[in-house]
C-alpha cells in the first residue's frame, strides 16, 4: 500500500504546487485503501508513460479518482443482470454521447 507521503513526492516531482497539501491529504484520507491504491497506481502509470497528470495536485488526484470510480455496463448487459431497465442497486440510466443509453454506477 502506497502511504499519502508518496504520493505526494510523486506530485512535487512533477511539478505540482506546494499550496494543497493539507486539501489533498483530506481528500486521500476521505478514499477506501483500495482506491487510494488505484487513484496511486494510476498516476504513477501516467507519469511513467509521459501522459497528461494536472499540475493542481487536489485536481490530479481527484480525476484520477473520478475516473476509477465511475463503472459502466451497456444497455444489454444491464438488462441481462437485472432483467429490468429501472435503476437498481445505485446504477442509473445515462446517456453521455446522445446516440446510446449505458448505466452508470458511482463507486466510493
Amino acid at each position: 500500500m502506497n502511504s499519502f507521503t508518496e504520493l505526494w513526492s510523486m506530485l512535487r516531482q512533477h511539478g505540482s504546487s506546494s499550496k494543497r497539501e493539507s486539501e489533498c491529504a483530506q481528500l486521500w484520507s476521505g478514499f477506501s485503501p483500495a482506491l487510494q491504491q488505484s487513484v496511486f497506481n494510476a498516476i504513477r502509470s501516467k507519469l511513467e508513460q509521459k501522459r497528461f497528470v494536472h499540475y493542481d495536485p487536489l485536481r490530479a488526484i481527484q480525476e484520477n479518482a473520478d475516473a476509477l470510480r465511475l463503472q459502466t455496463l451497456s444497455y444489454a448487459d444491464y438488462y441481462a443482470r437485472y432483467h429490468t431497465t429501472l435503476p437498481q442497486d445505485g446504477w442509473r440510466m445515462a446517456n453521455p454521447t446522445g446516440n446510446k443509453v449505458i448505466y452508470v454506477k458511482c463507486q466510493n
